[in-house]
């Protein structure tokens, strides 16, 4: 419950894939704080009781509902947003938060390696997000955020929510959590903001293509920079990224060539082979495991014509 908010956008007030011509759930001015009901990214079609032929039979047509859109007043193309992001809190379910990870065959890094479906179901505590527990001994912190965030772009007709845009969309980046500014370049009148997918947590990469996906309330604040005509969007944090993951270090395996993508799905591979060789872990859940936590880097793009990709996993999972 948010007692400050100025509006509230319920679950029912969603819809699928970013179209300038959807009518507005509502009308705001410029520093309206709202509360945004969000769905998990298969729209209810996965939750607590889930099972493998859910995964099976996922619609992907039903994917990433974001919640909106906002018609913010004033906006115009030209100008930025200014998404002030204040709290993410959990939706429980029998007083429990809970999430879910999936591998779905066809999408993901190494979809050509893991072609069978996978599923993780979640459980945590909504209150004090203490780290989740994966098997019998994994514990991820969580760090909550919104995978989809965005306005509308300029260019007519229904596009897919699957793929980031100029103007925001499906970033996955965890970062955007509770005290991030986000700025997103504005191509339509009003904005038609919208926002959903929220994670519970995910790596950098999300690398099997789901991170732990949780249905969440966001409280985020509406603003206008006139004129700031930016190219992409960016965002400002409020301090460390990454301290609820270092306290332990980290394992880290390299890809090394001159293709970026395959340096990193060689880095990511070889977590998985580390995982399952030293955790005596199943490769589909250590592929599952990383993408909630582990982090892909680029350690170096400069020294042609072989790049370094990172995958860094910390060892706080585990001790």
């Amino acid at each position: 419950m948010c007692t400050d908010c100025n509006y509230t956008i319920h679950g029912a007030q969603h819809h699928f894939g970013w179209d300038n011509s959807v009518a507005p759930a509502e009308r705001v001015e410029p520093g309206s704080k709202i509360l945004f009901q969000c769905h998990d990214s298969s729209a209810g079609q996965l939750g607590p009781s889930s099972t493998l032929a859910d995964v099976s039979a996922l619609d992907f047509g039903k994917i990433n509902p974001v919640s909106g859109p906002i018609w913010v007043e004033g906006a115009e193309p030209g100008d930025a947003l200014k998404v002030t992001i204040d709290s993410f809190a959990p939706q429980p379910q029998n007083g429990k938060g809970w999430g879910w990870t999936a591998n779905i065959p066809g999408f993901g890094l190494l979809a050509d390696q893991f072609t069978d479906p996978a599923l993780n179901i979640w459980s945590y505590d909504p209150d004090s997000l203490a780290p989740a527990l994966f098997g019998k001994e994994g514990r991820v912190p969580l760090k909550p955020f919104a995978g989809t965030i965005g306005v509308a772009p300029a260019e007519q007709g229904l596009h897919s929510v699957v793929p980031p845009r100029r103007v925001g969309g499906n970033l996955d980046i965890r970062d955007l959590a509770a005290g991030t500014t986000l700025y997103l370049p504005i191509e339509v009148a009003g904005a038609l903001f919208s926002v959903g997918d929220t994670h519970a947590a995910q790596g950098d990469g999300e690398v099997c293509g789901t991170a732990i996906e949780s249905p969440m309330d966001a409280v985020l604040t509406l603003d206008l920079v006139k004129g700031a005509n930016l190219k992409t969007p960016r965002f400002t944090t409020p301090g460390p990224v990454t301290r609820h993951l270092d306290e332990k270090g980290y394992e880290v395996t390299t890809g090394i060539g001159p293709d970026l993508m395959t340096a990193a799905r060689d880095a990511v591979s070889g977590m998985i082979d580390f995982l399952s060789a030293t955790r005596k872990m199943a490769a589909v859940d250590a592929y599952m495991l990383v993408s909630t936590c582990g982090d892909l880097r680029i350690s170096e793009i400069v020294d042609m014509p072989n790049w370094v990709v990172s995958f860094y996993f910390p060892r706080s999972i585990f001790e």
